[in-house]
């Protein structure tokens, strides 16, 4: 496996042309790509509803992605979906704006649910895959990062649960879809991750609770970006099964060290959407002054991991994030990120993740 699949790039901002344009100058991605191959690009639209609400694939890095292509000279890419039993693909490909996207640059939309597939087998399961998704000549993932109310997580292993027809998709649920979606990623090689990290929801893979994070996160192995993803949500990998198992099917491997990530840019912005109801309980924990988007999320995110384990009420102690902290000193809150390195207590990270701030609050601060 090439050195540098084994790392992580991100960058963090909300300005998705500008994002792509700086993550794909890093990676070379023009590079790695023959000019004649068959682009495929599988973002999630699971559902119809808009990429604010938590659940989509924004249009918007879509188009990025694809505008960024065209202009380095490739001209054979597809955008290809199957979203979940009970919706339309097309009429997906029509709330979520890629309709007009495919008008605008002359790229295919193929709908995966009326697809042709045969089947494959691995580690002793057979699968279905739909036909075109094994006609491209490079895979790009395109997942948001969010919850999901079975799994925990979905990202980029679970999102090719979109490249198979519907009765593969019942049987998969049938079969506990862990140990499932580990094997359609042996099926399936996925050539590019890019992690719409916009905004996701925050424990439902259908939207409703968006989390607005403001990263975009780039990667050449689903098992790597899966388990990055697993500690930004509030999760070990070893919580995830079908991460562990994928690794254990030589998909790829976890993360190992913080050097794998690198990270372009710091993250400054502190503009955030409005919070639904589920979002505003959680941010009763937080004194925010002007806290950026990606740490505010992944503190929400802690406090979400710590509701589901019924600690949340155990903070008996404020907790402080944000810019406006910087410079403060003080012992009686807890600071979160590095912003509130004045305080005697506070987790380190610029952001740190949620499973960071989680572990940090259960072995050393309120909830010892």
């Amino acid at each position: 496996m090439n050195c540098d699949a084994q790392k992580l790039y991100v960058i963090y901002g909300d300005n998705p042309d500008e994002m792509i344009n700086k993550l794909f100058s890093k990676v070379k991605i023009e590079e790695r790509i023959d000019k004649n191959a068959r682009i495929g690009i599988k973002p999630n639209l699971v559902v119809a509803k808009p990429a604010d609400l938590g659940a989509t694939t924004s249009e918007k890095l879509c188009e990025a992605v694809i505008a960024y292509l065209k202009a380095q000279g490739f001209t054979d890419i597809v955008i290809l979906e199957g979203s979940w039993i009970g919706e339309s693909t097309a009429r997906a490909f029509s709330v979520c704006g890629y309709t007009q996207l495919s008008e605008k640059y002359g790229v295919p939309l193929i709908d995966l649910q009326r697809d042709a597939y045969s089947s494959v087998t691995v580690d002793g399961i057979e699968i279905a895959v739909c036909d075109a998704v094994r006609g491209v000549d490079y895979f790009i993932n395109m997942p948001v990062l969010k919850g999901h109310c079975q799994t925990k997580i979905t990202c980029a292993l679970k999102n090719l649960k979109g490249c198979i027809p519907n009765s593969e998709k019942r049987r998969f649920h049938r079969l506990g879809l862990h140990k499932p979606i580990a094997v359609l990623n042996k099926a399936i090689k996925t050539d590019l991750i890019i992690v719409d990290g916009l905004v996701g929801d925050l424990n439902f893979e259908e939207g409703g609770n968006p989390v607005q994070m403001d990263r975009i996160i780039v990667g050449f192995d689903p098992v790597l970006v899966d388990s990055y993803a697993a500690e930004l949500l509030g999760y070990s990998p070893e919580e995830i099964e079908y991460i562990t198992m994928a690794e254990e099917l030589g998909v790829g491997k976890c993360l190992e060290n913080k050097e794998q990530v690198v990270e372009l840019n710091p993250q400054k912005h502190s503009k955030k959407i409005p919070h639904s109801r589920e979002v505003a309980q959680l941010a009763r924990y937080l004194d925010d002054l002007d806290a950026c988007s990606a740490c505010y999320g992944s503190a929400i995110h802690a406090l979400a991991r710590l509701d589901d384990q019924g600690l949340l009420d155990r903070i008996n102690t404020k907790l402080v994030i944000g810019q406006g902290y910087q410079g403060m000193t003080g012992d009686s809150a807890v600071g979160i990120g590095s912003c509130t390195g004045g305080f005697t207590r506070h987790i380190k990270g610029c952001p740190p993740t949620a499973k960071t701030i989680i572990d940090k609050l259960m072995e050393q601060f309120v909830l010892k």
